[in-house]
């Protein structure tokens, strides 16, 4: 079933990809709807220039994809570059990062940097218990 759909998906990338907002994630992951649930369910009340990023993580060799649970003051797209040119870069980004899933932060971005520093590591710590190899979140 994620074979069809991962094909699915490259298909719609190659056709459409102007027209596909930069939130829907290039790849089909299985726990994706579970890890929607889990950052839809974090709030954040302070404003500020902190944003909460997640990276979906290439562990395929073990049979399955991690996340990276990150915060910057720099956008989710911009921390992403980032990392993949070596700037303050987390090796777990850097050697398997493939795409930052900014969907299920929509709502964590341009929050207070203490909140945005306990966020973090709640979210790091959520995703973990749901079964996810999670990286980061310190």
């Amino acid at each position: 079933m994620s074979i069809k759909i991962e094909a699915a998906l490259e298909q719609l990338w190659r056709h459409a990809a102007a027209s596909i907002p930069d939130w829907l994630p290039m790849r089909y992951v299985d726990w994706l709807p579970c890890a929607y649930e889990i950052a839809l369910g974090i709030r954040a009340c302070d404003k500020g220039r902190s944003n909460i990023y997640l990276v979906l993580l290439d562990y395929r060799e073990r049979g399955a994809f991690g996340v990276y649970v990150g915060m910057s003051r720099y956008s989710p797209a911009q921390r992403f570059d980032q990392h993949k040119a070596g700037i303050r870069a987390a090796g777990s980004v850097l050697k398997r990062g493939l795409e930052v899933l900014t969907g299920l932060t929509l709502h964590l971005q341009s929050i207070g940097r203490s909140e945005a520093e306990r966020i973090e590591v709640d979210l790091a710590q959520r995703l973990a218990a749901a079964g996810l190899m999670v990286k980061g979140g310190h």
